[in-house]
Protein backbone atom coordinates (compact mmCIF):
# COMPACT_ATOMS: atom_id res chain seq x y z
CA UNK A 1 0.00 0.00 0.00
CA UNK A 2 1.46 3.42 -0.98
CA UNK A 3 1.93 6.11 1.95
CA UNK A 4 -0.15 8.45 0.63
CA UNK A 5 -2.58 5.68 0.50
CA UNK A 6 -1.62 4.52 3.97
CA UNK A 7 -2.18 8.22 5.20
CA UNK A 8 -5.94 8.21 4.47
CA UNK A 9 -6.71 4.90 6.05
CA UNK A 10 -5.53 6.36 9.15
CA UNK A 11 -7.22 9.99 8.73
CA UNK A 12 -10.39 8.09 7.66
CA UNK A 13 -10.32 5.87 10.82
CA UNK A 14 -11.04 9.31 12.87
CA UNK A 15 -14.25 10.15 11.68
CA UNK A 16 -17.08 9.73 13.54
CA UNK A 17 -20.17 7.99 12.39
CA UNK A 18 -21.51 11.51 11.15
CA UNK A 19 -18.67 12.80 9.33
CA UNK A 20 -18.00 9.58 7.49
CA UNK A 21 -21.80 9.32 6.12
CA UNK A 22 -21.03 12.72 4.78
CA UNK A 23 -18.04 11.81 3.44
CA UNK A 24 -19.82 8.42 1.59
CA UNK A 25 -22.37 11.02 0.44
CA UNK A 26 -20.48 13.42 -1.25
CA UNK A 27 -18.30 10.75 -2.89
CA UNK A 28 -21.48 9.39 -4.46
CA UNK A 29 -22.36 12.39 -5.60
CA UNK A 30 -19.19 14.03 -6.70
CA UNK A 31 -18.59 10.80 -8.66
CA UNK A 32 -21.91 9.53 -9.27
CA UNK A 33 -21.11 5.95 -7.39
CA UNK A 34 -23.57 3.91 -5.55
CA UNK A 35 -21.55 2.63 -2.44
CA UNK A 36 -23.87 0.45 -1.37
CA UNK A 37 -22.86 -2.25 -4.32
CA UNK A 38 -20.63 -4.21 -3.22
CA UNK A 39 -17.68 -5.30 -5.33
CA UNK A 40 -18.48 -8.77 -4.82
CA UNK A 41 -22.28 -8.34 -6.50
CA UNK A 42 -20.94 -6.29 -9.49
CA UNK A 43 -18.41 -8.78 -10.34
CA UNK A 44 -20.71 -11.34 -9.64
CA UNK A 45 -22.95 -9.47 -12.26
CA UNK A 46 -20.38 -9.14 -15.19
CA UNK A 47 -20.23 -12.79 -15.57
CA UNK A 48 -23.93 -13.28 -16.15
CA UNK A 49 -26.28 -12.28 -18.96
CA UNK A 50 -27.55 -8.99 -19.31
CA UNK A 51 -30.71 -9.96 -18.48
CA UNK A 52 -29.70 -11.58 -14.90
CA UNK A 53 -27.72 -8.60 -14.30
CA UNK A 54 -30.24 -5.29 -15.32
CA UNK A 55 -32.91 -7.65 -12.68
CA UNK A 56 -29.71 -7.63 -9.40
CA UNK A 57 -29.81 -3.96 -10.10
CA UNK A 58 -33.33 -3.54 -9.87
CA UNK A 59 -34.02 -5.59 -7.06
CA UNK A 60 -31.07 -4.28 -5.08
CA UNK A 61 -32.44 -1.32 -2.66
CA UNK A 62 -30.23 1.81 -2.79
CA UNK A 63 -32.31 3.86 0.11
CA UNK A 64 -33.17 2.46 3.54
CA UNK A 65 -35.15 4.05 6.41
CA UNK A 66 -33.58 3.81 9.57
CA UNK A 67 -36.85 3.47 12.45
CA UNK A 68 -36.70 3.10 16.41
CA UNK A 69 -38.84 0.82 16.86
CA UNK A 70 -39.00 0.08 20.92
CA UNK A 71 -36.51 1.77 23.52
CA UNK A 72 -35.97 0.01 26.86
CA UNK A 73 -36.56 2.07 29.94
CA UNK A 74 -33.14 1.70 31.63
CA UNK A 75 -31.30 2.56 27.98
CA UNK A 76 -33.22 5.65 27.32
CA UNK A 77 -30.37 7.71 28.30
CA UNK A 78 -27.78 6.11 26.40
CA UNK A 79 -30.07 5.71 23.37
CA UNK A 80 -30.84 9.35 23.53
CA UNK A 81 -27.69 10.67 23.38
CA UNK A 82 -27.05 8.33 20.30
CA UNK A 83 -30.18 9.71 18.31
CA UNK A 84 -29.33 13.05 19.10
CA UNK A 85 -25.79 12.38 17.42
CA UNK A 86 -27.50 10.68 14.53
CA UNK A 87 -29.92 12.68 13.67
CA UNK A 88 -28.57 16.18 14.83
CA UNK A 89 -31.78 16.51 17.00
CA UNK A 90 -31.83 19.06 20.19
CA UNK A 91 -32.37 17.57 23.26
CA UNK A 92 -35.75 17.95 23.52
CA UNK A 93 -36.56 17.07 20.36
CA UNK A 94 -34.48 13.44 20.25
CA UNK A 95 -35.97 13.05 23.48
CA UNK A 96 -39.78 13.56 21.83
CA UNK A 97 -38.46 10.58 19.35
CA UNK A 98 -37.15 7.97 22.06
CA UNK A 99 -40.51 8.44 23.98
CA UNK A 100 -42.69 7.99 20.96
CA UNK A 101 -41.61 4.53 19.28
CA UNK A 102 -42.13 3.84 16.81
CA UNK A 103 -40.42 6.56 14.89
CA UNK A 104 -38.46 7.05 11.34
CA UNK A 105 -34.93 8.65 12.61
CA UNK A 106 -33.72 9.06 8.99
CA UNK A 107 -34.70 8.54 5.80
CA UNK A 108 -33.47 7.89 2.41
CA UNK A 109 -29.93 6.63 3.71
CA UNK A 110 -27.33 4.43 2.02
CA UNK A 111 -26.90 0.89 3.26
CA UNK A 112 -23.36 1.45 5.07
CA UNK A 113 -24.90 4.35 7.21
CA UNK A 114 -27.98 3.03 7.62
CA UNK A 115 -26.59 -0.45 8.97
CA UNK A 116 -23.48 1.34 10.81
CA UNK A 117 -26.56 3.73 12.59
CA UNK A 118 -28.49 0.57 13.54
CA UNK A 119 -25.17 -0.91 14.89
CA UNK A 120 -24.55 1.86 16.89
CA UNK A 121 -28.28 2.30 18.04
CA UNK A 122 -28.66 -1.59 18.83
CA UNK A 123 -25.55 -1.64 20.57
CA UNK A 124 -27.24 1.13 23.29
CA UNK A 125 -30.09 -1.07 23.94
CA UNK A 126 -32.42 0.11 21.01
CA UNK A 127 -34.82 -2.24 18.73
CA UNK A 128 -34.02 -0.39 15.37
CA UNK A 129 -35.35 -1.36 11.44
CA UNK A 130 -34.11 -0.83 8.27
CA UNK A 131 -36.69 -0.32 5.57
Amino acid sequence: MSEKISTLIQELKTLTLLEAAELVSQIEEVFKVDASISGSMMMMNSATPAVSEEAAIIEEKTEFDLSLEEVPKDKKIAILKVVRTITDLGLKEAKEVVENTPQILKKGLTKVVAEDAKKILEEAGAKVTLQ
